[in-house]
């Protein structure tokens, strides 16, 4: 019987969640979900001046937004402390790590008389035990606690979306795994968690390849064989530099905020380096039943608006009426109106999910159903004039006791028109002015349906009259 399967999505809580990180917790959490296997939220917290509680409830809301619900945490780094001086005691009794006293003012000046001859820099090795032996350690330095790295040989792996990847030991120094205060350092906690959390698979940014030949050394040095790690490339902008606040909003959270579904953006993430052949629309259900590892491009992949955009326009259009509306709802309420004051939520988006991008586009535009508006003079001024007055009056006046429905407002304006030899738009351009203060809407009859009798000739009478006189 195959292992199961155990992914992990370990974020530092330093800021918010951004597009690169979310896209690297979907592939995980695709990757579980694909395999029926465990998906494993932990919350790496050692970094005690830059981690906040409000980055790690943005961490939770950014996921809890998007539904990549976790199996198992979240787990505190900084609640494992115990655990992990436990690992470091029993390293250092078994040879396989040992206490440095060198003062960092002096691994400073090693490092800047190395790279001063060309070399890498790296720590020498001078409080190895069989190089320290006679050494008296200094008085008041409180020493780090080292990893004793393998002299020679290589450290390899096959990456699942690098392929082979190789490194000589010897470009590798003996890592710090425990600070000066007895605080244990990332790539160390990462492989005692790993192995405690039984992670499988290790689905990451490629910026932690480096940090990979370390860890894998930590991992056997311990007696356990490393995950599978797949180094996921990094998410560029548009213009080809590596994302970041100046190309706009990359805050997971700003995306919810600016009227995107959470079905949109998991597409959007997952066409960022991942395909299934020529699909471009589809549900969360349908990439988790296609995803896998060796689908992902190692060439780094662009962020681009337009098409965020278009997908999410895509998703409004598969959603119901009564969910988009029900998605549309706290944004009307954002922009101060009064749903209570006009139709129901479900029967705008229905007419504007085809004109629309975003939710809090939607509700712009839908404002003049639920809030009076005040069309500008001169919109007015360019849409009525002697040529329409007389059409116009009877087109109202007929408003009063037609027929309220698609047909019969339809053909009230058409035969408006012809009566009075006007083309159909020299009367419903003016309507839907008078009605909505613009030019730009669907259907007008559509719009009369949904705006009401009496709203159509409140409007029609305050903002038509004025012009006509």
């Amino acid at each position: 019987m195959s292992t199961p399967i155990r992914t992990r999505f370990a974020p530092s809580p330093t800021g918010f969640l951004h597009l690169g990180g979310a896209r690297t917790a979907l592939f995980a959490w695709a990757y579980a979900r694909r395999f029926q296997g465990t998906f494993v939220l932990r919350i790496e917290d050692t970094d005690r001046e830059r981690s906040t509680q409000a980055a790690t409830q943005a961490i939770l809301d950014s996921m809890a937004w998007l539904g990549l619900s976790y199996d198992e945490g979240p787990f505190y780094q900084m609640q494992r402390m115990a655990r992990y001086r436990e690992v470091i005691d029993d390293m250092l009794a078994r040879g396989l790590a040992y206490r440095c006293y060198m003062p960092t003012e002096a691994l400073d000046a090693l490092r800047e008389a190395q790279m001063a001859r060309g070399e890498k820099p790296r720590y020498d090795g001078r409080w190895r035990p069989e190089n320290a032996a006679g050494k008296t350690p200094p008085a008041g330095v409180a020493p780090v606690i080292r990893f004793r790295n393998p002299d020679d040989g290589a450290v390899a792996w096959d990456d699942r979306v690098k392929g082979r990847i190789e490194f000589a030991n010897t470009e590798l120094d003996d890592l710090v795994i425990a600070r000066p205060d007895g605080t244990p350092t990332y790539n160390f906690c990462v492989v005692v968690d790993d192995i405690d959390m039984q992670i499988t698979h290790v689905i990451r940014g490629d910026d932690h390849v480096n940090n990979t030949p370390r860890q894998i050394n930590i991992f056997r040095a311990l007696g356990f064989e490393p995950p599978v790690f797949a180094h996921v490339p990094t998410v560029l902008g548009e213009d080809g530099q590596k994302l970041s606040k100046r190309h706009g909003a990359v805050s997971v959270t700003e995306y919810d905020a600016a009227g995107y579904l959470p079905e949109a953006m998991i597409n959007f993430l997952a066409r960022l380096g991942w395909a299934h052949g020529n699909d471009e629309v589809f549900s969360p259900q349908a990439f988790c039943d296609w995803f896998d590892l060796d689908a992902i491009s190692p060439a780094p992949s662009r962020f681009n608006t337009d098409k965020l955009r278009w997908l999410n326009q895509e998703h409004m259009k598969r959603l119901s009426p009564e969910e988009l509306g029900r998605r549309l709802l706290p944004f009307l309420e954002k922009e101060g109106l009064d749903v209570a004051a006009g139709p129901a939520p479900g029967a705008v988006a229905e007419l504007f999910r085809e004109r629309v991008a975003t939710l809090v586009e939607m509700a712009q535009a839908v404002r003049f159903f639920y809030a009076d508006v005040t069309p500008d003079a001169a919109l007015l001024a360019e849409q009525i004039q002697p040529a329409n007055h007389a059409a116009l009056a009877e087109l109202f006046t007929a408003f009063e006791t037609l027929p309220w429905d698609r047909e019969s407002l339809n053909a009230a304006l058409k035969d408006a028109a012809k009566r009075h030899g006007l083309k159909p738009p020299q009367i419903m351009m003016p309507v839907r002015a008078l009605v909505a203060g613009t030019l730009s809407t669907p259907a007008i009859d559509a719009v009369l349906v949904l705006l009401g009798r009496e709203k159509t000739l409140e409007r029609v009478r305050r903002q038509g009259s004025e012009v006509r006189d």
